[in-house]
């Protein structure tokens, strides 16, 4: 496809009409079908408020989804007890609005059977979304394959997968699976999430994964090598990957730079586009784009969804400038920062305020880069 200028990350705000119908549903207290008519109005809302705001890219919202994450574990059957807590867990911190917050490991978190699939992950999605009327570029978001690290715990998953390796292989599995069925089904740009390699920033976070029987090289290099078997082999589909350093209720994990991971990452993973996160200090400086190949576009994530602060049109294009000191303008795009609402909590922000950042990310690319590809 064409190069798309603005992108979105995935997740956007859900309707206080979804969230009751979610609650009543799990319940009991709300039949299959009219909980799926109102996900089908929450999509038809989520697309509107993209299309309406002039982006290039657009997802449902993932407003099917408890968690950004969630789609695997829903779908698939040996995951052993979970929550949403299983999405939330670690040391947040937050600015003076919402305040740091700290979410203990649920003890009984782990992968207890066989992983087996009860039905596809993300076709749901894709199918509804292609069938609604905007004509922008329509993306699904998957997960890195070794994010779910974090469900392989030894004393719980070692009878059913003695290894890390041997889980995380028939994760691959399921995933390859369906990256080929969404490009049945017509799906052309696909995007996987990767917020683990930028916690390997932080040493705390870092000596997690590592007790998991993996070294920092090796969680970037088997990383990578598992987040290419499941975009290999599919021509017709464009795929990306964004990294970011944690986003729930507007609060973070870990801070710094891309310099420790860049080379590796972006040199080594084999996507099209890198969606990255640049909205504060907290993210470093542009200078790791050196590292990005010819063969990649890097989206900037300039515009935060942690806040209610308008950038502008003139701000960004700044930001912009200063980032293609480093790589060319033809190879930068614009993004939020992150999703709007990686999980149902969402972040501390309005509908409002949602939608004037999505339209400044729309105007700044038609005044850096000129009329959209659509």
């Amino acid at each position: 496809m064409s190069i798309p200028r603005t992108d979105v990350v995935g997740s956007l705000l859900r309707p206080p009409e979804l969230l009751a119908a979610r609650e009543a549903y799990a319940l009991g207290r709300l039949p299959p079908a009219e909980f799926k008519a109102v996900e089908d109005r929450a999509v038809d809302w989520a697309v509107a408020l993209q299309d309406d705001a002039g982006l290039d890219v657009l997802t449902d919202g993932e407003m099917r989804r408890l968690s950004f994450q969630s789609q695997l574990p829903e779908a698939v059957e040996g995951f052993g007890e979970w929550d949403i807590d299983a999405f939330l867990w670690g040391d947040w911190q937050g600015d003076e609005r919402v305040g740091d917050k700290s979410t203990t490991r649920p003890a009984r978190l782990g992968v207890t059977g066989k992983l087996r699939r009860k039905r596809h992950l993300c076709a749901e999605e894709f199918t509804y979304l292609r069938g609604t009327p905007a004509r922008a570029v329509k993306k699904v978001t998957l997960t890195s394959p070794s994010l779910y690290a974090n469900f392989w715990q030894p004393e719980l998953s070692a009878g059913v997968y003695p290894t890390l390796d041997s889980f995380l292989a028939d994760v691959v599995d399921l995933l390859l699976d369906e990256v080929a069925e969404l490009a049945r089904l017509g799906c052309t740009y696909i995007q996987l999430d990767a917020p683990h390699y930028p916690l390997l920033l932080d040493p705390q976070t870092r000596r997690f994964y590592e007790s998991r029987g993996w070294t920092l090289e090796k969680w970037l290099a088997q990383g990578i090598a598992l987040d290419n078997a499941v975009i290999a082999g599919f021509p017709n589909v464009t795929f990306s990957m964004h990294l970011c350093r944690g986003n729930q209720g507007s609060r973070w994990l870990v801070a710094g730079g891309y310099d420790l991971i860049a080379r590796p990452i972006f040199q080594g993973v084999n996507v099209q586009r890198l969606l990255l996160e640049y909205d504060d200090e907290r993210s470093g400086g542009f200078e790791p784009l050196r590292e990005v190949p010819d063969d990649k576009v890097v989206v900037l994530g300039l515009v935060t969804t942690k806040s209610p602060r308008q950038e502008t049109v003139d701000e960004l294009r700044a930001r912009i400038a200063e980032a293609s000191r480093y790589l060319p303008l033809e190879r930068l795009a614009l993004s939020p920062q992150c999703g709007f609402a990686t999980s149902v909590i969402g972040n501390a922000l309005t509908v409002d305020d949602e939608a004037r950042k999505l339209r400044t990310i729309a105007e700044t690319a038609r005044a850096v880069w000129g009329a959209a590809p659509r």
